[in-house]
Parts: structure tokens; sequence; C-alpha cells
């Protein structure tokens, strides 16, 4: 995965409570062998109107948001379903990082696991930073996971993340690849364990 650290971009305001899976990823989207084409799914039926053109009045198709790196949200995003599809559509269109009060839980595990950093704030900082937003002069924003800090054109909020979490995002790195990274560990845990415990080893053919 693309590792996170510092990054500046746009950031659009999408405050509505409780935005699942289904309008992030309709269930259309989900019917193909692999990941591609998920971009075009995203937030389908807000972005398009029913002939396929392009939703003017949705915010990520107006001019100043178009390319937005940042999605600052509503309470509960991402409740639903538990597809993943709706992650990677995300990450597909750009979208580093969700700010917003509460994530659904299965949704926030899928972010982490596909490199999204989800960063959770107060609702009076949340509502300001959408307030800054609203404007093109000022909808850009600094996120630094190595500082923890988000920084808007006239203000500056710290966040708290899992370490764990923290490090795999920096790293760039998914499950696998955080396991793999105490390989010596491991294998240094197993000639101990095998040595207290000989018949546990693994019979060979």
């Amino acid at each position: 995965m693309e590792a996170f650290n510092c990054v500046t971009g746009i950031a659009a305001p999408m405050m509505a409570a409780n935005i699942d899976t289904d309008v992030i990823m309709p269930k259309q989207f989900l019917k193909g062998i692999d990941r591609s084409g998920l971009d075009k799914g995203l937030f389908f039926d807000l972005r398009f109107n029913q002939d396929g053109s392009l939703n003017e009045d949705f915010i990520l198709n107006q001019t100043g948001w178009l390319g937005a790196s940042f999605l600052v949200v509503g309470p509960n995003f991402g409740c639903g379903s538990s597809r993943e599809h709706a992650v990677w559509g995300l990450k597909q269109l750009g979208i580093k990082a969700l700010i917003g009060t509460s994530f659904a839980g299965i949704f926030n595990d899928n972010c982490l696991r596909n490199g999204v950093l989800t960063i959770c704030l107060s609702e009076t900082e949340i509502q300001q930073i959408a307030n800054a937003i609203t404007q093109r002069e000022t909808n850009t924003l600094q996120v630094d996971l190595a500082q923890q800090t988000i920084t808007s054109a006239d203000n500056q909020y710290a966040f708290t993340v899992d370490q764990i979490k923290k490090d795999m995002l920096l790293q760039g790195l998914d499950a696998i690849g955080f396991t793999l990274s105490f390989t010596r560990e491991i294998k240094q845990f197993e000639e101990q364990y095998f040595a207290r415990n000989p018949w546990h080893r693994t019979v060979q053919y």
C-alpha cells in the first residue's frame, strides 16, 4: 500500500448522518471479479443523474472540490453492510482520509486494511472544519499523521490514533505486511517453543 505521512489536499464536506455502504458503493458494482472500475461506482446515485450525466449539485462534482483528497463526514459514516468495495472505491477516487465524529466498526477496519486513514474529532471541531471547507478559498487541509495534526486555513486540530494503525499507515503496510515485519521475532518464538515442546514440531515427509 501507499504510505501515508503528511498529505495536503482538497477536503469536501458530506455531513449527512448515517451514510451507509450502499450509498457509498451501490450493490450493482459488487458483481465484478476484480477491483477495477469501482471509482465510477463510488456515490453513484449521488454523482450521476438517471440519464448518466453528472449531477452538478453533488459536492464532488463541483468546481473547487474536484479531486478531493479528504472527506469531512457526518456521524456513523460507513454503516450498513460490510462491503469492502466501498473502501476500494474511495481509494480509487483518490480519497486519502475521512474525518468525522464516528465510523461504523467494520467499515473502519476495512479502511485501515486498505490504507485509508479515519480520524475522529469532536462535533465542535468537525463543524468548524466543515464550515471552513464549504468555501473554495479555504477548502484545503493538511493531515500530518506523524504529528497527528490537521491544519486548516485558520486553525490546527490534534487527533489521536491507535499506535498499530499509525505504524501500518506510515509504513504503507497491510495486515499481512505488518505481520511479516515481525518475521525475525516470529521465527525466534517458534525456535524457543519447539525447543520446549519438540513433539509439536511439524513432521516433514
